[in-house]
């Protein structure tokens, strides 16, 4: 070999460790293309270590060891759908979009059993946002099986559901829904003003008489990480969920009412004007899956409540705090598909036993309403378009058939105390019916007669057969201008009748307005100083 001069040896040196660089940033660039949970229970160094992989390489039940990535320094050149995408990611390139962001929070529960089929922090207290309707659709299903309502009962929209946030069904004050209907718009629309109105239906309308509901039955449940303040999940201050909670409450909504299972798997519902769809897009692209609720707020994040049936085996699981639908539904399938590959007597905790979290809940708002977080998402979606699986899973499939539609609408409830069968809006709602004023007490008019006079005509006079009789009352006089009364009687301007009561001079009405003259007494000149002498007055001055 020909030996190279010192300067020489350090410039190629410099050169091959650039190349290597250069050649190493487009697979750094696509490093969130590949984000997936393949294995049967992932846990966050397994998923940090396939994040790290390039993104052609296959799926596999465990992810490449350390060692083996290093051997692969130097990846494959990019193809040209490649350099397609990476273009497309413009302007903020994928890298500089994600930094470091809250790990998720999940949990994977078996119905029949009860056994915790895989989790990660799902003890850590977190926003539950509209996952929250679970527990305002458990009560409401509760009070069917008791006989306190029944699916055609009248929901009425009050105003204070009318004036909740969006997502909204948008009905005025004074609209009338059967239960059944509403509950389909709570679960599908995710309407945070039916779920109020649903709450206040069941708790006499009264909001707070109904959060108080809430918070005892999740107490009966053994959710210690729940706190409520409204049925439908908008953010405050108080209210927390956890990922176990949320799966106990899931798992007794499917253990106690399977019947009404169908209520949390309609991917889309028509009012007649609009196609609303489901949220959950596992429903037609995940096998089997069959509910249940999705939610979102800057401060929790994305968050799904999923279930899912296979050969009679019935799995839900929990995942909180993700950043986008399609990074939820993604860890939302990996984790359930590894369930149904779990053999639930292999496990034996159970979720009731999961400990409880103490503190305030986890807030991801920083990160998942930030620029950075809307970036992110915007990159995905971005991918998303050449990627070659749903999302990209390999337990996802594309949905290539319109949803399946369940048509709602007001009216077609029954009647009550307060609506009558049948209306669809209630008139006049909320304006009082006017009631007719009590009838004032009669004036007692004022008679001109002293009291030395009253009682003097009462005194009995002699008759003319040696009795006594009275002597005749006489009327009392009217009060004329020659003949004033000492003091004036009220007149009723509104009587209707002319009165003959005359005020002698001197004597002021009682219904007079009293104020100053401005006609005579007047003689202020009220022109400017240089409109002419102040010694002649102004035609307009008198009248």
């Amino acid at each position: 070999m020909v030996s190279l001069p010192l300067l020489q040896r350090l410039f190629c040196g410099a050169a091959l460790a650039l190349s290597l660089v250069c050649m190493g940033a487009p697979a750094s660039a696509r490093q969130p293309a590949a984000i997936a949970v393949p294995t049967p229970k992932p846990s966050a160094e397994k998923a940090a270590t396939s994040e790290a992989a390039p993104e052609t390489a296959p799926a596999a039940n465990t992810a490449p060891a350390p060692a083996d990535a290093a051997k692969a320094e130097t990846p494959a050149a990019p193809t040209e759908a490649d350099a397609d995408a990476e273009a497309a990611e413009t302007p903020v390139p994928a890298a500089e979009a994600k930094p470091a962001a809250e790990p998720m929070s999940s949990i994977v529960v078996d119905v029949a059993t009860g056994k915790v089929l895989s989790q990660q922090s799902a003890t850590e207290r977190r926003y539950p946002a509209s996952t929250t309707k679970l527990m305002t659709a458990y009560l409401a299903l509760g009070a069917l099986r008791d006989g306190k309502v029944q699916l055609d009962s009248p929901v009425v929209v009050t105003r204070l559901a009318a004036n909740q946030a969006p997502s909204k069904m948008g009905y005025p004050a004074g609209s009338v829904i059967r239960l059944d209907n509403a509950l389909k718009m709570m679960l599908v629309k995710s309407a945070n003003d039916i779920a109020m109105a649903i709450g206040q239906s069941l708790a006499d309308g009264s909001e707070e008489g109904f959060v108080e509901m809430m918070n005892a039955e999740a107490a009966r449940l053994g959710m210690k990480d729940t706190r409520y303040i409204n049925p439908n999940g908008l953010p405050g201050d108080g209210q927390h969920s956890s990922a176990k909670d949320l799966a106990i409450l899931a798992v007794r909504i499917r253990r106690e009412f399977p019947a009404f299972s169908g209520y949390f798997d309609i991917e889309a519902i028509s009012n007649g004007k609009s196609l609303m769809k489901n949220g959950n897009k596992l429903l037609g692209r995940f096998a089997g899956a069959d509910g249940m609720k999705t939610g979102y707020i800057c401060a929790s994040g994305f968050n799904l409540v999923s279930s899912a049936t296979r050969d009679g085996r019935t799995l839900v699981a929990v995942v909180l705090g993700a950043n986008g639908t399609i990074e939820r539904e993604r860890l939302s399938a990996a984790i359930l598909q590894a369930g149904f590959e779990t053999d639930p007597a292999t496990k034996e905790v159970t979720v009731e036993d999961l400990p409880a979290s103490p503190g305030a809940p986890l807030d991801v708002s920083d990160y998942i309403c930030s620029q950075a977080g809307r970036t992110a998402r915007a990159n995905e979606r971005v991918e998303e378009n050449d990627r070659e699986e749903m999302f990209g899973s390999p337990y996802l499939t594309e949905m290539k058939r319109p949803p399946v539609t369940v048509k709602v609408g007001l009216g077609g409830a029954s009647g009550n105390d307060r609506v009558d069968p049948g209306v669809s809006i209630i008139a006049n709602y909320g304006i009082p019916i006017p009631t007719p004023r009590p009838t004032p007490p009669a004036v007692e008019s004022v008679s001109a007669e002293t009291p030395e006079e009253a009682s003097s005509a009462e005194e009995t006079v002699p008759a003319a057969d040696g009795g006594t009789k009275a002597a005749p009352s006489q009327a009392p006089a009217v009060p004329t201008a020659d003949a004033p009364a000492e003091k004036p009687s009220a007149v009723n301007s509104y009587s209707g009748s002319e009165s003959h009561l005359r005020f002698p001079l001197g004597v002021r009405s009682p219904m007079a307005k009293r104020g100053p003259r401005l006609d005579t007494e007047s003689r202020l000149d009220l022109r400017p100083a240089a409109f002419g002498s102040s010694g002649s007055q102004p035609e307009h001055a008198t009248n």
